[in-house]
């Protein structure tokens, strides 16, 4: 079965992510399930999150989420790739890699569907935060968006 994304969820895990990166100089989730009702990111982390910073990464993507920014994609080489990104993740044999850019806040390799702006997202909710063996697992969901 062909993997379906969720562009409001796609795109608000980028911005989670960006917030992660800038918050904790953590990488960014390296597992993530995107559903339509609610998803989930792990990060390698060192320990639980406390209810200040839940509140505080909660607030860092709700801004990013209202500044009402652009999202574009573009491709570049895959030398150029690998001097800015993690490419891991990547397949082998790629030679152009799209990076998804969310406004000036975030950039990253990604082949999914996103929106085309930040104020089609709507409210990032954090659900729930956990802490296991080294992951640290965030749950969210999204409101419906304003406009």
């Amino acid at each position: 079965m062909a993997k379906q994304y969720q562009p409001r969820m796609h795109s608000a895990e980028h911005i989670l992510n960006q917030v992660m990166v800038r918050k904790f100089d953590c990488d960014r989730c390296f597992s993530a399930h995107i559903n339509k009702k609610k998803s989930k990111c792990d990060y390698n982390f060192e320990r639980g999150l406390t209810d200040a910073e839940a509140s505080e990464i909660e607030q860092g993507v709700n801004e990013a989420i209202a500044s009402h920014l652009v999202v574009t994609e573009q491709m570049i080489s895959l030398k150029d790739a690998d001097e800015r990104f993690n490419l891991t993740r990547l397949p082998e044999g790629v030679t152009e890699v799209r990076v998804v850019n969310i406004g000036d806040f975030d950039a990253c390799p990604c082949i999914g569907e996103h929106v085309e702006n930040t104020n089609e997202i709507g409210e990032f909710k954090m659900v729930s935060h956990s802490f296991d063996d080294g992951v640290l697992r965030i749950r969210y969901k999204l409101g419906e968006p304003e406009n």
